[in-house]
């Protein structure tokens, strides 16, 4: 059969959805692969665009589209009896969809109806007993027969076999059924015939014409003679869905005027189907018609039942009842996703459709429009669509990060009385993409490490997060910069790239390195990668790892030590020598503090705690000793404090003259903790190996004649020191020489010997340092000693220019920084030519031929090493230097001293032996 298309209207693809459905009409029971219409044609699509727009029906029972064409095609057998049932107009709505971008298009297709059902009766005969007193023109309403079909296709006719007594008319109910009606046409004779037989014939109209037929046999009984009759021909009634069963209808109410058996009436339903009887219910005796089951409207909106009512004879009579079920708001809508994305990205754009949605109700009329909403705090929205369809769109900028999952809930309301209600939930689940860079918890890092920390030691841990997932948010960490050196860097600090702890490569020295910066840079893993950056500086603290040094007073190279004079005269506070003293390390670990660990006379010096300044307690009374030793600890601030020791010899004299018989006279005492672990060794040799006793008593006495020819040799009577004189090469070009060997003797053979100064046997001294005393040989550069009686001189006094001011003395409280202010010596060299420069400056002093003062900027020198030496070729150390036995200090100008100083104090520091003779 030849398909019929009807399109009535047709909206272009860009407009969303179509306002009017596309119409086709086909004829059920079409075969599979039928084509019922060209959809793709009708929507506007070419062949060509099929693929991209997917498109497709919902209606896949029934139909399909073909891939290739886009037509419409029969999927599936099409039953308009089972589709549509009895309804006069039968058609199949769906949708039509699709993508890219996505549209819905209704489609109604009209099922027309073809005569494929022939009439059936229910029953294979009818039986019916009418009384032999009927009169004629009595008609009887015979079982009717069912036709699928409709339209002209329906049940149309009935026809009875010939027979005198009865004619067959049709009949047509409230309706729209035809029933079958017997008519008696002349009366009946049971005694003649007593039966009759009929074949009943149901014919439609189609064509050609479909009927079926069924036996009708009649039994002819005795008179009875009235029938019942219902007081109503038709009964209506309506009913709301869902009364409870048992609930009753109505009453059918039939009277007969017979009496006795005859007049006994009983009810039934009339050709009633299986069906009613499962609805309904009718008492037999009452009429009453009672629910029996669930009224639900939509399934069946209105019922037309047959009620019986028999006498006790044969009179029977009909009627109608028809019952019109109301409908009630009994149905909640029902949401439906057609398209469903549950991956959304975060970056997704402003109205992108998510979700395709289709709304139902099965209940009619208001009960059935359905309103749809969803949570106002979401960032989506619904847009309606046509006929119950919505879109889920994005409506506001989506953040994985503040929110990685939305559950959506779609709510679906009716506009019943009372409204119903459905919830969908669905969730949505935002993916993640690369926008969030690394963020450091802390603004910049603040790193203090204490010194010689171990390698390889954990300092510090850099931390930042990124809210980013998997690879989005995994860090790396490293070290992008620094003040370091490069090279440098990677030997110094290393960074974890995982977790960001940051190691020491090496052991940190605060006084070579105080502190260094770093950036350091955190980057994720994402695509584009991102990054973010931050600073550290660390900061080395100092540890006590530095004992304090002693610059003054030192020990010459071979270990004899300097020692200070004091004026007999000198009174309480004056200035005897300054301890100076330097830590490497900082702050408290280099606040340096003095103090007298052993002293001859406790009481006769006193010690500034923190400036290291010997000062007289007191005035030197008949009974003190000339000579003195103090040994003096210098101790830091550090946990625990680190020490050194010095030990000052302070000589009280008015003159050098007189340092030399205290010296020979009057050694200095011997340290006693140095005896007692003398005689404690003799002690302990003694008790243990006697022989071994002996062996050392034997090395010792050979050891001591050696050593006592080695010292006065060249303090006995006529003594000569045979060494050749060694001049430097750059003598001649104004070099100080810094090196004396004097050796100071008396005639006599009791007088003890001392060994001024023994530095190195480089330089020879100039012969012009002599003695007061006639009996005293001064041993110099020339091979054969002289002593001259008139060559004894008066020491001439201080020079005035050798003056300290308060803060050129050395120490903390005198020294300075810088170059130019002549910071104390640090090394071995400087300190020689430093104490060599006073040394000769004592022998002018003693000669009397120039001041230390005499020339600007040769401090005395200049007469006796020529005017080409001057103090540009020495470092200028006066600002440290101070005048023993004096609190003057030392400085290129004339100034003011301190204190009175006592007649005949020269101020010179002299030099004693490791040990002295006895």
């Amino acid at each position: 059969m030849e398909n019929q298309v009807l399109l009535h209207f047709l909206v272009p693809l860009f407009c969303g959805a179509l306002s009017q459905p596309i119409h086709y009409s086909i004829p059920e029971e079409l075969a599979k692969g039928s084509l019922v219409g060209s959809l793709a044609k009708d929507l506007g699509l070419s062949i060509q665009e099929l693929p991209a727009r997917k498109l497709r029906v919902s209606a896949e029972d029934y139909f399909s589209v073909s891939a290739e064409s886009g037509d419409l095609l029969v999927s599936g057998r099409i039953d308009r009896e089972k589709i549509c049932g009895r309804k006069s107009e039968c058609a199949l709505e769906f949708e039509s969809v699709t993508e890219n971008p996505m549209n819905i298009f209704h489609v109604t297709v009209a099922i027309q109806d073809i005569n494929d059902n022939a009439p059936h009766f229910f029953g294979k005969s009818i039986e019916l007993e009418i009384c032999e007193s009927a009169l004629a023109g009595a008609k009887f309403p015979l079982d009717s027969a069912r036709d699928a079909d409709v339209g002209s296709n329906s049940l149309k006719m009935y026809t009875v076999s010939p027979n005198p007594h009865f004619s067959l008319s049709t009949k047509e109910s409230p309706d729209g059924s035809k029933y079958p009606e017997l008519l008696l046409e002349t009366p009946l004779d049971r005694e003649h015939q007593s039966s009759h037989h009929l074949i009943l014939t149901a014919m439609d109209g189609g064509d050609p014409p479909l009927s079926s037929t069924t036996q009708v046999w009649i039994k002819v009984t005795d008179a009875n003679d009235n029938a019942p009759v219902f007081s109503q021909d038709t009964y209506k009634v309506s009913l709301r869905e869902n009364i409870p069963p048992g609930t009753l209808v109505l009453q059918v109410t039939a009277s007969d005027q017979d009496e006795s058996i005859h007049g006994e009436i009983t009810y039934a339903f009339l050709n009633a189907p299986a069906s009613t009887n499962l609805v309904f219910n009718l008492n037999p005796n009452t009429g009453a018609i009672t629910t029996n089951g669930t009224l639900d409207f939509e399934e069946k909106n209105r019922y037309t039942l047959g009620v019986e009512a028999k006498d006790g004879g044969v009179h029977t009579a009909h009627c109608n009842v028809q019952i019109e079920i109301l409908d009630d708001n009994d149905n909640a809508p029902e949401v439906t996703f057609m398209s469903f994305s549950n991956q959304v990205p975060e970056d997704s754009v402003l109205g992108t459709v998510i979700a395709l949605i289709k709304v139902r109700d099965k209940d009619s009329g208001q009960n059935g429009l359905v309103a749809c909403h969803i949570q106002e705090e979401l960032p989506f929205k619904l847009q309606p669509t046509s006929k119950n369809y919505y879109k889920l769109v994005i409506d506001k900028a989506l953040n994985r990060e503040q929110t990685p999952e939305y559950n959506v809930t779609i709510t679906a309301t009716d506009s019943g009385k009372p409204s119903l209600s459905s919830k969908t939930c669905v969730t949505v689940h935002i993916t993640d993409i690369n926008d969030n860079a690394p963020v450091f918890h802390q603004a910049s890092y603040l790193v203090h490490v204490a010194e010689n920390n171990p390698p390889g030691a954990s300092i510090a841990q850099v931390s930042a997060s990124d809210p980013d997932l998997g690879s989005n948010g995994l860090i790396s960490y490293s070290i992008i910069a620094s003040d370091l050196e490069p090279r440098a860097l990677s030997s110094f600090v290393s960074v974890n790239q995982d977790s960001g702890v940051v190691f020491a490569q090496r052991a940190f020295d605060h006084e070579q390195l105080r502190s260094f910066q770093l950036t350091l840079q955190a980057r994720d893993h994402g695509s584009p990668t991102l990054s973010a950056n931050v600073s550290m500086r660390v900061l080395v603290g100092d540890r006590n790892d530095n004992a304090p040094r002693v610059l003054y007073p030192t020990l010459e190279p071979d270990g004899s030590a300097l020692f200070d004079m004091v004026p007999r005269a000198a009174e309480p506070g004056y200035l005897v020598t300054k301890v100076v003293a330097v830590d490497a390390d900082s702050g408290h670990n280099a606040w340096l503090s003095y103090h007298v660990l052993q002293a001859s006379d406790p009481g006769l010096f006193s010690l500034g705690l923190r400036t290291g300044e010997v000062r007289t307690a007191r005035a030197l009374g008949d009974r003190d000793s000339a000579r003195q030793r103090l040994l003096v600890a210098v101790r830091d601030g550090g946990q625990p404090p680190l020490s050194a020791t010095a030990t000052l010899h302070l000589i009280f004299a008015d003159s050098l003259q007189e340092v030399l018989p205290d010296l020979s006279d009057d050694p200095l005492p011997s340290d006693p903790q140095s005896e007692l672990q003398f005689y404690l060794v003799v002690a302990l040799a003694l008790i243990s190996v006697l022989f071994l006793l002996a062996v050392i008593l034997a090395i010792a006495l050979r050891l001591r004649h050696s050593s006592r020819s080695a010292a006065w040799g060249c303090f006995q009577p006529g003594l000569s020191l045979k060494s050749q004189p060694v001049v430097p090469p750059n003598y001649n070009e104004g070099t100080l020489p810094y090196s004396y060997n004097l050796c100071v003797a008396s005639h006599s053979t009791t007088m003890a010997g001392f060994n001024f100064h023994h530095v190195a046997p480089e330089v020879a001294p100039p012969q012009d340092l002599l003695c007061d005393d006639p009996s005293v040989v001064v041993c110099g550069n020339n091979e054969d000693p002289q002593v001259s009686d008139d060559s004894a001189f008066q020491q001439a006094p201080p020079n005035t220019d050798w003056r300290f001011s308060q803060a050129q003395r050395p120490g903390t409280s005198g020294s300075q920084n810088g170059d130019e202010t002549g910071t104390w010596p640090n090394n071995q060299f400087d300190t020689e030519m430093l104490q060599a420069m006073i040394l000769a400056s004592a022998s002018e002093a003693a000669d009397g031929s120039s001041t230390l003062g005499g020339g600007a900027g040769t401090m005395g020198l200049s007469a006796r090493y020529g005017p080409q030496f001057t103090l540009q070729h020495v470092p200028d150390y006066r600002q440290n230097v101070y005048i023993p036995g004096s609190n003057a200090t030392l400085t290129n100008a004339a100034g003011k001293r301190d204190g009175k100083a006592p007649a005949g104090g020269n101020g010179n520091k002299k030099k004693s032996g490791k040990k002295e003779k006895k």
